[in-house]
């Protein structure tokens, strides 16, 4: 069995929750709730640089979300195939999944971080940074997905998976503009898709852990 250490609430573990529901891939949640609890210290003794979510099966310890949505295709298979056979159009979903994980996500934890960080210790510079990223960005994906239904064409696929919680947490942080109506669209499709329907419902109840105030919405 395939044991996730991950928690509900976490971007990069939906990301890893959205492929295993989309090939309903059984496997053992490792809830990584508590620091004193027993997922956290497995995760530890494995995994000292403390990121999640890993994947675990048969004492083979994978990291990082596209690794182990990677690893889902090679070794659990489902009807969904994530990466396509053909070499051009699977460099077309990693280059949109690196999109995602840079100049989306990782703007976008700009702003988390820095509220979490103590009075005094605060970064301004860096945030407005992350804004100007993150319009950027936006501005960019607005004219793909003009003709676009998915991130890297008309089939979901492992670049999907992590647009889905990234642009959900994004658009909570620095909200999408009305005038990146094909980004808006395209939020809204992976908000309609089960998978992810079910990694963010399954996430309701932490809302309140978001620093920046989860908005009454979505």
């Amino acid at each position: 069995m395939l044991q996730l250490y991950a928690h509900p609430f976490s971007s990069y573990s939906q990301k890893v929750l959205t492929a295993l529901y989309e090939n309903g891939t059984p496997f053992e949640w490792k809830l990584l709730e508590s620091p004193e609890g027993d997922a956290w210290r497995e995760l530890v003794a494995m995994w000292p640089v403390r990121r999640f979510p890993v994947l675990v099966e048969d004492g083979r310890m994978v990291a990082e979300a596209s690794c182990i949505i990677e690893y889902l295709h090679v070794h659990h298979p489902g009807p969904v195939k994530l990466i396509p056979d053909d070499a051009d159009e699977a460099i077309k979903v990693r280059m949109m999944d690196r999109f995602f994980d840079h100049y989306i996500s990782t703007p976008q934890q700009k702003f988390v971080f820095d509220a979490l960080r103590p009075e005094g210790k605060h970064d301004a510079y860096g945030v407005e940074e992350a804004r100007t990223m993150l319009e950027n960005a936006y501005a960019w994906l607005d004219g793909v997905m003009r003709d676009r239904q998915w991130a890297a064409g008309e089939r979901f696929s492992l670049a999907d998976c992590g647009a889905g919680p990234f642009l959900f947490y994004a658009d909570w942080t620095h909200r999408i503009d009305a005038r990146y109506a094909n980004v808006r669209a395209y939020r809204a499709r992976l908000l309609a898709r089960p998978a992810f329907a079910r990694a963010v419902d399954e996430a309701r109840p932490y809302r309140p852990y978001f620093p920046l105030g989860a908005p009454d919405r979505d």
